[in-house]
């Protein structure tokens, strides 16, 4: 009975076994049906005479979700596999595809790819100046003003509209910029001592009695 249930177990790891060889000589061989290349080049202009790198082009595989971008000197490597097709693009430049060879025999594929400024031509636009300053004052009084003009004025000067839009506008780089700088500034005023207390401070309670009766520490619905 011990010598059947040896076997048994024998048998069932040498399967095992021949199962596990067949799945990574096949997974092996899967691998290396894909040639993969390492992709690199430049990405330079080429409609002067001066090559000039171009940074931050998007380099992109297409029809996959795969890509790059070049650096300050126009520099970009990626992983690509044999006979995909690559764009190049970014603003200002017209596109360029190129397809990586699929008769590559090393792994490694260096490009030096040139791209043209893309001209786009605005229609003409002529501007008439005012014969004299009378001659513009006499126009801008005949001027009619209707109704919904006036009422568009009112709107946007109303200060709810004012007050709406100065909370919902996010601050720009220069203004973020300017209040770390002044809240870095208050900070080095009472460097290596405590700072002072407000409750002593007169103007912070007028500050606060001022804030009490214009509602401010009403619960808002």
């Amino acid at each position: 009975m011990k010598n059947k249930i040896y076997i048994i177990i024998l048998g069932f790891f040498l399967f095992s076994f021949s199962a596990f060889s067949q799945d990574e000589t096949t997974s092996t061989t899967a691998v290396d049906s894909v040639q993969l290349i390492q992709f690199s080049g430049l990405v330079l202009d080429g409609t002067g005479k001066d090559l000039e790198p171009i940074p931050f082009v998007t380099v992109a595989v297409e029809g996959k979700q795969r890509g790059t971008y070049t650096d300050w000197e126009g520099f970009f490597s990626l992983v690509v596999e044999a006979g995909e097709k690559i764009s190049f693009t970014t603003i200002g430049y017209k596109s360029v595809d190129f397809v990586i060879p699929d008769t590559l025999k090393d792994s490694r594929y260096s490009l030096v790819q040139l791209m043209t400024m893309d001209t786009i031509n605005l229609p003409e636009t002529v501007v008439f100046p005012w014969p004299s300053r009378e001659h513009f004052k006499l126009e801008f009084l005949a001027m009619t003003v209707d109704d919904q003009l006036t009422n568009n004025a009112e709107e946007n000067l109303a200060q709810d509209a004012l007050a709406s839009i100065m909370n919902k506008v996010p601050m720009d780089g220069n203004e973020n910029s300017d209040y770390y700088l002044r809240q870095q500034a208050k900070s080095y005023y009472h460097y290596g001592q405590t700072a002072p207390m407000n409750i002593f401070n007169p103007l912070a309670w007028r500050d606060f009695f001022k804030a009490w009766k214009n509602g401010e520490f009403k619960k808002k619905k």
